[in-house]
């Protein structure tokens, strides 16, 4: 079926593409988050482990919207772990590092999806796409605030 939303083919299969490269920035850093509050020891247990479960719990409903839009763009969105493990600039952890190593650990991740996210916007503003333009910018606004939060724990 053809799709007439005022942004061409090309340009939406590109968007798309980037898209999926944040949605698998955005799921493995939900994974990796999910399995640092399983795994969070030490005096900073209460602390971290809710605040791992806050940021898990955002990253969930995120992968959500990222991936419809995606579907919204007429294009698949990526579902399996290989996909993301292509995609994503995210590398997974071997072992279980110190709650003070997974705090980093973290902060690099949130990093990573900003600078993906932030990677998008001439394609974007090529075609002229708010739509994606104020997903990105939603996303880059809260993985920075969030950066921060985890940063200022390590001072």
């Amino acid at each position: 079926m053809n799709i007439d939303i005022g942004i061409s083919q090309e340009h939406r299969e590109d968007i798309a593409h980037g898209l999926s490269r944040v949605l698998a920035d955005t799921y493995t850093l939900y994974l990796k988050t999910h399995n640092f509050h399983w795994n969070v020891t030490g005096p900073m247990f209460q602390t971290l482990h809710l605040m791992f479960e806050t940021q898990y719990n955002e990253l969930s409903l995120a992968v959500d919207l990222i991936a419809e839009r995606i579907r919204s763009l007429g294009f698949p969105a990526p579902g399996t772990y290989k996909q993301y493990a292509e995609l994503s600039s995210i590398k997974e952890e071997e072992g279980i590092p110190a709650a003070k190593d997974m705090i980093r650990l973290l902060v690099e991740g949130q990093e990573a999806v900003v600078r993906t996210a932030r990677s998008l916007y001439p394609s974007v503003e090529a075609a002229s796409d708010e739509a994606t333009a104020d997903l990105l910018t939603q996303r880059i606004q809260l993985h920075e605030k969030t950066a921060w939060m985890l940063r200022s724990l390590l001072e």
